[in-house]
């Protein structure tokens, strides 16, 4: 090894150090507050008053069949799992069409302009349109229904899906298309036969991206809908802000039924979340 390899393996040293660092640090933010919520729901709530770091002595079970009875999280977290799935399906497929047409469909100036409305919709909030989205669905009679809460989800989450499908579908091979069209294929049976089996790592990603995002969707739902049976998970969690919110013990319950589902979800598919993620992003 020659000395400008050793001085260059040094001067790396303490640039190696900090980043440890930076990422240790990072990571005790990340996971020391999610590990706290964890033990604290098995404590009751005098004992976390008393002392709030400490670790439960016993575990107090009490506190999830509280929270669980109380708070009614069964129907909530029914409805979260159909919002979650029937937006997350619809929303795909929307925009694996929607890439699918952008990509490869050869209307120059009509693609460009409706592909520019859809990134635009990435600079839009959920805060910022929701009095008229309220007004408008009270105009189509589609307020307080579960209809009301899907079409929102599909429309937020359409943006950021039609952007990694039509970056994806622009580095397949034009000549696997026309050689679907060649053998009489129509652009359906191309697009189910050929696009979708193709796009299999980026629709892994929409998929995981797409859902997490709709599970933990909470401002819409809580605008939108006034009845208690058809509310999300979120929704139904941050009632225990209100009277019940004396005891720490059961809502941090709460938290932790609302949030392991997706904890459990990203330590099972966090491979298909890192691949999906570059799956686009290198060209042969």
């Amino acid at each position: 090894m020659s000395n400008t390899q050793i001085n260059n393996k040094a001067e790396n040293i303490p640039w190696k150090v900090f980043s440890y660092i930076i990422m240790i640090f990072y990571t005790i933010l990340t996971v020391g507050p999610l590990f706290w919520m964890i033990y604290s729901s098995f404590k009751p709530h005098n004992d976390i008053i008393r002392n709030a770091f400490s670790f439960p002595t016993s575990l107090f079970f009490k506190n999830y069949a509280d929270a669980y009875k109380l708070g009614h999280l069964g129907p909530y977290f029914l409805n979260s799992v159909f919002y979650s799935v029937v937006a997350t399906f619809a929303t795909v497929i929307f925009a694996l069409m929607c890439g699918y047409g952008f990509a490869k469909f050869e209307y120059r100036k009509l693609t460009a302009v409706l592909y520019l409305f859809f990134t635009l919709g990435l600079l839009i909030t959920v805060h910022s349109v929701l009095v008229p989205l309220f007004v408008l669905e009270l105009k189509l009679g589609i307020d307080d229904s579960r209809m009301g809460v899907i079409i929102p989800y599909i429309a937020f989450g359409l943006p950021m899906l039609v952007y990694l499908a039509t970056t994806f579908i622009k580095g397949i091979p034009d000549s696997l298309i026309e050689a679907g069209v060649i053998d009489g294929a129509g652009y359906l049976t191309i697009f189910r036969r050929l696009i979708v089996p193709i796009c299999t790592p980026v629709i892994t990603t929409m998929v995981i991206f797409c859902f997490m995002g709709n599970w933990n969707e909470f401002v819409l739902v809580l605008t939108l809908t006034s009845r208690a049976a058809i509310r999300s998970l979120p929704v139904g969690i941050n009632s225990f802000a209100g009277g019940r919110s004396r005891d720490y013990g059961m809502q941090l319950a709460a938290l932790v039924m609302g949030t392991a589902p997706m904890i459990i979800f990203y330590i099972f598919f966090q491979k298909q979340i890192a691949a999906g993620f570059t799956a686009g992003s290198i060209k042969e």
